[in-house]
């Protein structure tokens, strides 16, 4: 339920799996707390492939404690956004959704300003659950803002018949590889390594193998796209050009974090490339004091290292030093 008020001990923003979890810890000390989303709830979830399933069993991706039952050994998105909805509601949790963070400022006596799109707010402490998937890596290539290119794959049916084009090797591009091929598409893989990574579902990889093996879907690997035109793509491959007929692009290239939001709070990041927020691993807390971080955003362009699973441990540590401090 929403309190109308501007000042709080805590605003999260993000309203993903993460920021639900620091909520349900802030409740449960007693300190007033309010989460702001840009978008609806579990925002990148909900974006998330239709048909996707988690790597993560059930009970790894539980918050506080509270059973998530799936009917599956791996959960499905649809319950996914039962499960976390289901908490919001149940627990009565303070969120305002659909309300974009535009700056947090830090002010003299130590308190945060935090202003959104409708309306500013104070608070003692910020954490900030962003997440990742908002921004993706684009390739910069001619054509890749045509109508025909997309960084975000919804359902397959969409592309029953047609020639697609999925950049990348990640899950996310092999999952879109299978299942458009089994819904009748011809599909094309351009891969920049030489096989398909280690990091994919071990239950899905042996799959995506066996379909390029037999030749049910073609993959250009050690390869990158280097154009994209009405009717065509053209690839750079170990053995030159190739120009192939096309109707449509997946480029599932991955996502990132919004690091110019990080760096306007104040938040050093590393000049590694790897761009890793600085943070106390003990208790989450920034070099801004007073901010925390929570989720996949700890690890930067690292957004392979952290996840639900391991990261719901964020929301107790950033709860306990805030209420030792509080």
């Amino acid at each position: 339920m929403p309190i109308h008020k501007s000042t709080f001990d805590i605003i999260i923003i993000g309203a993903g799996p993460i920021g639900i979890a620091c909520a349900l810890e802030a409740k449960k000390q007693g300190l007033s707390y309010l989460i702001l989303e840009k978008g609806c709830l579990v925002n990148s979830l909900y974006h998330y492939p239709t048909n996707m399933s988690f790597f993560s069993t059930s009970e790894k991706l539980e918050l506080d404690n509270i059973p998530f039952i799936s009917t599956n050994p791996k959960p499905h998105k649809a319950e996914a956004l039962e499960y976390y909805r289901r908490i919001v509601t149940s627990k009565e949790l303070n969120i305002h959704l659909f309300e974009k963070v535009e700056s947090v400022k830090t002010l003299e006596d130590g308190s945060h300003q935090i202003k959104s799109e409708k309306t500013t707010y104070t608070a003692s402490n910020v954490i900030v659950a962003t997440g990742f998937y908002d921004i993706p890596n684009y390739l910069n290539i001619a054509g890749e803002d045509l109508p025909k290119v997309d960084h975000y794959y919804n359902d397959p049916h969409y592309y029953a018949t047609q020639n697609t084009i999925v950049v990348g090797a990640s899950n996310s591009a092999v999952d879109a590889a299978l299942e458009i091929y089994r819904k009748g598409g011809k599909v094309t893989m351009v891969v920049r390594e030489e096989k398909i990574g280690e990091r994919v579902k071990y239950w899905v990889r042996p799959d995506i193998i066996n379909r390029i093996e037999e030749g049910s879907i073609k993959a250009y690997f050690s390869s990158v796209l280097t154009e994209i035109t009405e009717t065509k793509a053209i690839i750079k491959t170990k053995q030159g050009i190739e120009e192939i007929d096309n109707d449509f692009v997946l480029l599932l290239t991955g996502y990132r974090p919004n690091f110019e939001f990080l760096k306007n709070i104040g938040i050093d990041l590393s000049n590694d490339g790897k761009k890793i927020p600085h943070y106390n691993e003990e208790t989450m807390e920034t070099n801004v004091s007073g901010i925390y971080l929570a989720g996949v955003i700890c690890g930067g362009m690292e957004t392979h290292k952290w996840f639900i699973e391991n990261s719901r441990v964020h929301a107790k540590l950033i709860l306990d030093d805030i209420s030792v401090n509080n």
